[in-house]
């Protein structure tokens, strides 16, 4: 851990990162009855249906267009860094959906009155160095003068539209792998109360989820999200409930960053991450505590694939199984001690 800079950006938003996304159900109420499902148009691939991580279409050449827009307030203090985690989380959901990004535009709002605005060059500046390592074309956006700073990209990327990776595909008898640990939201959270500087969580959340994504295609993977702001377990249970399948995980086998228990001991916890598991709870199964409930509904920011495959590398946490098969019952979601 490293002394914080001297403008703690933090400070200048209530919340940070993913986990100040709006909450799960309330969106999705918001978002039941507008336009925007496949039955509007045969070339839409996907749509609204499920919450998947961004919008596909086939177009001329046999390829789908995927496109996603993706920012939030502060989730580090360092500029650069919270520059680089925006970029690297929006490029994700292109990932999660099997695709390559191709072009991204900026998306800042920033307090002019508030902080120097040279700070927002640093920002700007951590967002391309991403898109390069992701040989993503980056060019112009849009920004405005805003209460809070905001940062974040919108992309677009190609993929086969045949080999599209979705929320609503996950098959029984799947096993089930996470290829970064959890733990940011605490984290991050603790950061953002304390200013102390966790290089662990900054590297997981700049690591762009492109290998781990080409690696899902190479095995045949066709049922894939990314674990954001509304934690494992909510991430994981739209993805049940849209395939028509229930979730079993196992507590023991999710992997942690370092000093996530003994900071979530000390009471650093994200809003968000307790409001993801309030969502969930009427749909869960738990043979574990409270407080590793909370753990596994933590908001991730930029965090990494959830996948119905086995991935060289990286841990299977869990399975698919049929709904209303073994200890599932009626249950979407079974956590395992």
């Amino acid at each position: 851990m490293t002394a914080a800079p001297t403008v703690r950006l933090t400070q200048f938003a209530a919340g940070g990162g993913c986990a100040c996304k709006v909450p799960p159900g309330e969106l999705e109420r918001v978002l039941a009855d507008l336009p925007g499902g496949r039955a509007s148009g045969g070339d839409l691939l996907v749509g609204l249906e499920n919450g998947d991580d961004g919008a596909a279409v086939r177009i001329a050449g046999g390829q789908a267009l995927i496109a996603t827009a993706d920012f939030f307030t502060p989730v580090v203090d360092d500029p650069y860094d919270w520059g680089r985690i925006a970029a690297a989380n929006a490029l994700s959901d292109i990932y999660a959906m099997g695709g390559e990004p191709v072009l991204a535009v900026n998306l800042l709002a920033w307090p002019r009155d508030k902080v120097p605005f040279e700070l927002a060059r640093e920002v700007l500046r951590g967002g391309a160095a991403v898109c390069v390592e992701a040989g993503c074309h980056l060019a112009g956006g849009h920004s405005i003068d805003d209460p809070e700073p905001k940062y974040g990209l919108a992309v677009s990327g190609l993929g086969d539209p045949d080999r599209l990776l979705r929320n609503d595909a996950a098959v029984a008898g799947t096993p089930i792998t996470l290829t970064k640990p959890l733990g940011l939201g605490v984290l991050n959270n603790r950061h953002k109360a304390t200013g102390e500087r966790f290089e662990e969580a900054v590297a997981t959340m700049t690591t762009l989820n492109r290998d781990a994504s080409r690696a899902a295609l190479a095995a045949g993977v066709r049922a894939a999200t990314d674990v954001t702001g509304f934690g494992l377990l909510g991430h994981l249970y739209k993805m049940a409930r849209a395939s028509g399948v229930a979730a079993v995980i196992d507590s023991a086998a999710v992997p942690y960053l370092d000093g996530v228990r003994a900071s979530y001991a000390e009471g650093y916890v994200p809003g968000g991450s307790r409001r993801n598991l309030e969502w969930v709870r009427p749909h869960l199964q738990a043979q574990v505590s409270a407080d590793e409930l909370v753990l596994l509904a933590d908001a991730q920011t930029s965090g990494g694939l959830l996948v119905a495959g086995e991935l060289p590398g990286h841990p299977v946490v869990g399975e698919f199984v049929a709904r209303g098969a073994g200890d599932a019952g009626e249950a979407t979601l079974v956590v395992r001690a």
